[in-house]
């Protein structure tokens, strides 16, 4: 009798997930179809529809500044920490150890011993690595430090949901946010496997409100606390010449989030480009077939990856395991070569762009809290797609027939990988 404990265990638990995987729709196969007129990418009607179906206001009247790898980034963020005189926001998924991880908590010590209020959030999973002193340091400066969801033996489940959003908010007046962490492979410039190569932004205008309300929503749950008051919501006024922005927010959920919905409608309303980077790519069917649906019509769809640099190679496989699909469906697909692509990017139809912390797998649309920020301006867009074709320069295309004739052992590895797509 004993000897079945352990069959009828994992057979409770393969139930238990398979159950659990088949109250999200995204589970039972069933995709989207954008039902009504044709929108066109950055007119009134495809702001008024993103709106609509992430419950994301546009703000209209907003500057920004884009900033590529370490040796951009980080200047900016230590300036923009700098220049809080009344409070500062700040939330990482990674924080580990190293020069810039020791400059970045010397920074917010500072900031709260000349009496700005300074608030860290920190995700307890993607910050085990820090090294303690830091917070101990900010502990003694005055620092509110916490973290978010930190492991605890009756939430089990919770593990899985972690928050990976990265939000600086300096005085409610001036955000950033992107895909870059704490540690020392996001210094440089890209030049080498050790120094990663990602992509942040600085905002002004009413938009920051959206990006201060993203931080807020998760210091609420971990502390309890609600950010009120001029010091962390001032008035905020439209930027002369400003572009219409949106912070589109999503949490882990039952139904589709706001950022699935999103991205599906930009993809949707592609009609003459579509450039993604991605550091984890692992599209679900729904996704794999708005994309070539979109090749289907004409559009330019080029897609970009990490390469053989990647920190997690069994997400790689995933995304090689629809690779083909994508190529027969006129796809085009980049994998990066020199280092560890880490950026979060997404330009339509050069005019509308999304900037964030989210990938383009289920971890991202499904089970963490992330956030990502929706630009409406051809100026920037066209930033973001000169990086892209600069990116490009530094990648080897996939091609098809070579693709096709890849090794038997690859095929079976990557099939595997389809088994574990939800947690991905």
């Amino acid at each position: 009798m004993n000897k079945r404990w352990p069959a009828a265990i994992a057979a409770g638990a393969a139930a238990w997930y398979a159950g659990d995987s088949l109250r999200h729709r995204r589970e039972q196969g069933q995709g989207y179809t954008l039902r009504g007129e044709e929108l066109e990418v950055g007119s009134d009607d495809f702001l008024r529809a993103t709106e609509a179906i992430t419950m994301a206001p546009i703000a209209r009247g907003n500057d920004i500044e884009l900033f590529i790898n370490g040796d951009e980034i980080f200047p900016a963020m230590l300036e923009t920490m700098r220049g809080a005189q009344r409070s500062l926001n700040f939330l990482t998924y990674l924080y580990w150890s190293g020069e810039i991880a020791s400059e970045v908590a010397a920074t917010l010590c500072e900031r709260a011993q000349a009496g700005v209020e300074v608030n860290v959030l920190l995700d307890a999973v993607g910050s085990a690595k820090m090294d303690r002193q830091l917070i101990r340091d900010m502990d003694e400066a005055g620092v509110t430090f916490a973290y978010f969801r930190p492991p605890k033996p009756y939430a089990v489940r919770r593990l899985n949901n972690r928050t990976h959003r990265k939000l600086l908010i300096a005085d409610g007046e001036l955000g950033m946010t992107g895909g870059v962490g704490i540690a020392e492979q996001w210094t440089g410039d890209a030049q080498d496997p050790e120094h990663w190569r990602d992509t942040h932004v600085r905002v002004r205008g009413p938009i920051v409100r959206g990006l201060q309300s993203a931080f807020a929503e998760n210091w609420l749950e971990a502390t309890g606390d609600v950010l009120v008051g001029p010091d962390h919501l001032p008035d905020l006024q439209p930027v002369s010449g400003g572009a219409p922005m949106q912070v589109v927010r999503s949490t882990a959920d039952v139904g589709d989030t706001n950022v699935e919905a999103l991205y599906f409608l930009a993809i949707a309303s592609a009609r003459t480009t579509l450039h993604l980077t991605s550091a984890y790519f692992a599209p679900r069917p729904a996704f794999v077939e708005a994309l070539t649906g979109a090749a289907g019509r004409g559009v330019d769809v080029r897609v970009l990856v990490p390469g053989p640099h990647i920190d997690k190679e069994f997400v790689r496989q995933a995304g090689h395991a629809v690779y083909e699909q994508l190529l027969a469906g006129g796809v085009r697909i980049f994998e990066f070569c020199p280092t560890m692509i880490h950026a979060k990017t997404l330009t339509i139809d050069g005019v509308w762009s999304s900037v964030g912390s989210v990938n383009f797998d289920n971890r991202s649309f499904q089970l963490q809290d992330e956030v990502t920020l929706c630009v409406c301006s051809s100026a920037f867009a066209g930033l973001l797609d000169e990086q892209f074709e600069r990116d490009l320069e530094r990648s080897e295309e996939i091609e098809a027939g070579r693709w096709n004739g890849r090794p038997l052992p690859a095929r079976v590895s990557e099939g595997l990988t389809k088994l574990a797509r939800r947690e991905l």
